[in-house]
Order: C-alpha cells, then structure tokens, then sequence
C-alpha cells in the first residue's frame, strides 16, 4: 500500500496593499518601503519559474538551485518552501522535504494551503517510517478539509503501520524479556553445578586418603617385587660374570700346540680305546675257559 501524495502546484501569492496616509513624506517613505518587498517578490516568482522548468527536464540540480535563490530574495515566499519540499519528497529526501515542509506550515497560509502542506508533510513522516508523526500530520491536514478522502486513506495507513510497529516493539520486548529470563535460568544452573562439583571435590578429597593408601602398598609390592627381579638379573649377570671371567682366565693356546682341554679330551679317548682294549682281552680270555655243568651224567 503506498501513500496518495498531493499533486505540486503552483500556489497564489497574496498581494500587499500599499496604504497611503494624508502625510506627504510619510507616504512617499511607505511608498518606497512596499516597493522593494514587491520587486523582490517578482524576482522570487522569477525563480520559481526557472525551478518549474527545470523540473519539466528532470534538471533537479537546477530546480533547487532556483528554488533556493527564490527562497533566499524573499524568506516569506509560501510557494517557493511548498514546492521545494514536494521537491525533495519525489526525490525520497524526507528530512529536507520534512523541513521545508514545516517552515511552510508555520507561515501566513488559507485552508487549502495548510491541507496541502500537512498532507505531503505527512507523507515525508511516512518515507522516514515516523508513524506517529504522519499520524499528527494527517489529522491536522483533514482539520484544514474534512472531505480530502486521499488525507483519510494515508492517515488510515499511518494508523495502521503505527499499529503493527507497536506490535513488533511488544513482542520484541517480550522475547527480550524472555531470553534475559533464559540467561537467568542458565546461570542458576552454572552455579548450581559449580556448587555440585565443589561438594564432588570434597568427597574425593575425604576419600583421597585410603585410596593413597591402597595406593601406597601397591606402589610398595610393586617396589618389592622390582627389587627382588633386580637382586635375581644382578646374580645372573654376577655369575654370568665369573664365567666370563674363567673363560678370560684359561690360557689361550699358542700356534702349534695344543689346548688344554684338547688335551684333556685326547686322553680321554686314549683310555677309552685302551678300555675297550683290555674289555676285548677279557672277552677272549673268558672264551677259553670251560664251565662246568650243574650236574655230571
């Protein structure tokens, strides 16, 4: 849905009377003091109509350039502050179409001119999403003409998203309030385990002494039984040692001879064939002698 913007157009200017007076000089003083508010309000309106045909090229830069300059010969020109803020409104820049919008609004204005003025200053609220403010500035159009039905739908509209931006402040407000109550909650729990696992570590801490204990003697067995391989590798590596050591002990035997334990071994088999020798002798020597039966037939 889309705001109903006032049409710009060219607004009438209120022409000042000049009054005269029976003085002679006073009057020509009066005289001489309205003319130059005159001339500046022709140069005024010139501009305007170098601002108008500006806009029909779409030469925005020129237009406000113009519009300005009118502005700035005569301050109380209504129609040049109107049409400068419509200006500013089609060109969506809201806040200078809201501020010329109300320099306007505070001037010397007909019923026509205010309506027209707070219905497209309205609609620059509503380009900012300032519904509140379009709502002010629609009601005060509808006060100036009652019967502009495009004032009616844009102050409907206004009342409308002011509406749904309250219901999104109260729901936002309420999840806010929700997840602070959730952050709570998670705290609680932060310090109810915190406090759990500190009665844990006293527990352990009252237990720590017996299973230290157990501990201790486990560490003491395992000790015992470490030293006692160790006593039992230090023996064999003793006796493995002295064998060592008988066997650097023996002589070695030199080229040509023999060793003694050769020696020892041919002696051995010396007596053997000597042994086997005389089992042979005694063999024979039995073998010649008759043995006599147990009885003679």
């Amino acid at each position: 849905m889309k705001v109903r913007r006032k049409e710009v157009k060219q607004m009438k200017i209120k022409k000042q009377h000049i009054v005269f007076t029976g003085v002679f000089l006073f009057g020509i003083t009066t005289i001489f003091a309205q003319e130059k508010p005159e001339k500046l309000q022709k140069e005024a309106n010139k501009f305007i109509a170098e601002a108008q045909e500006a806009l029909s090229e779409n030469n925005f830069a020129s237009a406000e350039a113009s519009y300005r300059k009118a502005i700035s010969k005569d301050p109380s020109n209504l129609n040049a502050k109107y049409n400068m803020g419509n200006l500013y409104y089609a060109k969506e820049k809201s806040l200078n179409a809201e501020q010329r919008l109300k320099e306007a609004a505070e001037m010397d204005a007909t019923k026509d001119e205010k309506h027209h003025i707070y219905h497209n200053l309205g609609n620059s609220f509503m380009q900012q999403k300032n519904y509140q403010e379009a709502v002010n500035a629609f009601k005060e159009a509808l006060r100036n003409d009652p019967t502009d039905e495009e004032t009616r739908y844009n102050l409907a509209l206004a009342k409308k998203m002011l509406e749904k931006e309250q219901q999104n402040q109260d729901q936002n407000k309420e999840q806010n309030k929700q997840d602070d109550e959730k952050k709570d909650e998670n705290k609680d729990q932060q310090n109810k385990d915190q406090k759990d696992g500190e009665g844990d570590e006293d527990e352990d801490q009252d237990q720590k002494p017996k299973d230290e204990g157990e501990n201790e003697k486990d560490k003491k067995e395992g000790d015992e039984n470490e030293d006692k391989q160790k006593d039992k590798g230090d023996e064999q590596k003793k006796d493995d040692g002295q064998g060592d050591k008988e066997k650097q002990q023996q002589p070695k035997p030199t080229q040509g001879q023999l060793s003694p334990q050769q020696i020892k071994n041919l002696l051995e088999a010396m007596n053997n064939e000597e042994k086997k020798v005389q089992d042979k002798i005694n063999a024979e020597k039995a073998k010649g002698v008759k043995i006599k039966s147990e009885k003679d037939w």
